[in-house]
C-alpha cells in the first residue's frame, strides 16, 4: 500500500497519475486535508483518506496498512517542522518499510530561506530510524510560468539574478521520479539531488519568450530591495517578496544551478526541456 500525502496539490495529483499508471488502484491511498477534494480520484477505485498535518490524530488512520509513504512537505515555513514531525511519528508507529521526503537541493548545506525547515525534517526522519529516501527536488518550470506571461505582455521579464543559472523540470518529472521511488527497489536511504538536464539564466528565459511570443522581451536585473518591492507591488505580502527576491540572490550565487543527472536517470528519460513547458503555459493563457 503506497500513500501520498497533499494528494490533492499540485505535486500529489501528479504522483497519483504517476502511481496509477504502475500500480493497481487498490494500492494507492490519496491522503488530503480535504478528501471531498479528491472524488474524482475515489471514483478511479483510489483510496481517499482524511490526513491533514495539523491534526495528527488523523495521520493514524490514513497510514493504515501502508508500506510506503511519500510525505510530500507543507507549504507554510515556519510551521512545517512540527507538521512534519507529525506525520514522521505516525510513520513510524505504522512500521512502513521506506519514508520518501520532498526536500531541497543541498538541504544541509545550501543557504537558502526556505532550506532550514528542510534540513530540520531530513535530520528527525535520519533519527527516527526509518528507511528513507530524501528526493531533494530542484525549482519546477512552473515557478516561472508568472513571469513568462507577464514578460509576454510587457516586453520585461524583471529579476535580481544576474545572469545565474536554474536547473529546474518539470513538476511531471518530479512526480515521476517520485512514482519510481515509491514503486521500486534499491532506494532504502538514497539522498536524491533532482534537477533538470540544462540549467539556463532569466536571459535564456526572456529569449524564449521572446520567440514564443513573437516581441522583443528584456530581463532587467535589479537590486535585490528593488526587486522585493517590485513584487510588493505586484501583490505580494512583504516577507513572501524578500523571500523570492533572495531566492533571485541565491540564483544569481550559483545555488540552483547543478545538474547532477539524478532526476534523469531515476524516471528513464530526458527531463522536460524549459521551453515546453512556457510554451504549453502560453498555449493554455
Amino acid at each position: 500500500m503506497i500513500v501520498v500525502t497533499g494528494a490533492t496539490g499540485h505535486l500529489g495529483r501528479l504522483v497519483v497519475e504517476e502511481l496509477a499508471g504502475r500500480v493497481p488502484a487498490t494500492r494507492i491511498v490519496a491522503a488530503a486535508r480535504s478528501p471531498q477534494k479528491a472524488a474524482d480520484l475515489a471514483e478511479r477505485g483510489i483510496q481517499v483518506r482524511e490526513a491533514d498535518y495539523d491534526r495528527p490524530g488523523t495521520l493514524g488512520p490514513a497510514f493504515e496498512d501502508a508500506t510506503r509513504i511519500l510525505l510530500i512537505s507543507g507549504s507554510e515555513p515556519g510551521r512545517r517542522v512540527d507538521q512534519h514531525r507529525a506525520v514522521v511519528d505516525a510513520a513510524r508507529t505504522a512500521g512502513v518499510e521506506l519514508l520518501a521526503y520532498t526536500s531541497i537541493p543541498r538541504a544541509d548545506t545550501t543557504p537558502l530561506g526556505l532550506a532550514p525547515d528542510h534540513k530540520a525534517t531530513e535530520e528527525y526522519i535520519r533519527a527516527s530510524g526509518l528507511p528513507f529516501a530524501f528526493l531533494r527536488n530542484g525549482w519546477y518550470h512552473e515557478n516561472f510560468v508568472a513571469a513568462a506571461r507577464q514578460g509576454a505582455q510587457s516586453g520585461v521579464i524583471a529579476g535580481s539574478a544576474r545572469d545565474g543559472r536554474v536547473a529546474s523540470a518539470a513538476r511531471a518529472d518530479f512526480a515521476a521520479a517520485a512514482a519510481a521511488v515509491l514503486t521500486g527497489e534499491g532506494h532504502r536511504n538514497a539522498v536524491y539531488e533532482l534537477t533538470g538536464d540544462a540549467a539556463w539564466s532569466m536571459p535564456d528565459l526572456a529569449a524564449v519568450v521572446s520567440e514564443l511570443s513573437g516581441r522583443p522581451v528584456e530581463y532587467r536585473d535589479l537590486p535585490v530591495a528593488e526587486y522585493a518591492k517590485a513584487l510588493e507591488a505586484n501583490g505580494l505580502p512583504e516577507p513572501v517578496a524578500a523571500l523570492f527576491a533572495q531566492v533571485d540572490a541565491d540564483i544569481a550565487d550559483g545555488w540552483l544551478g547543478d545538474t547532477p543527472g539524478d532526476l534523469s536517470r531515476l524516471i528513464g528519460r530526458p527531463t522536460t526541456p524549459l521551453r515546453d513547458t512556457i510554451a504549453g503555459a502560453m498555449r493554455n493563457g
